[in-house]
């Protein structure tokens, strides 16, 4: 896959992401006042996430690297990081 077409790729995925995590945000409003509590932490560390995922995106608009290496493994450690925290907040929060 050449540089661009995985940029594009990733753009589209990044910003799915950033989606779902807006969305879990917002639905913990509906949780009671303890179980906010109890997932406060995990939250911050999706809005961490998120201002990361803004980076890697303003990256990605900016320019398209020929060589994505480094920039690949972070977005995929980011993407893996993203996927615990997820799990981590439904396990709380359950169908809201």
């Amino acid at each position: 896959m050449d540089a661009k077409s995985y940029c594009d790729r990733m753009e589209i995925e990044l910003t799915g992401w950033k989606a779902k995590i807006y969305d879990a945000i917002q639905k913990t409003n509906k949780l009671s006042a303890g179980d906010r509590e109890r997932v406060e932490p995990i939250i911050q560390d999706l809005h961490t996430i998120m201002d990361e995922l803004d980076e890697r995106l303003e990256l990605l608009e900016r320019e398209c690297p020929a060589d994505w290496t480094s920039q690949r493994k972070k977005i995929e450690e980011k993407m893996a990081k993203m996927d615990t925290a997820w799990k981590n907040v439904w396990g709380v929060m359950g169908e809201i």
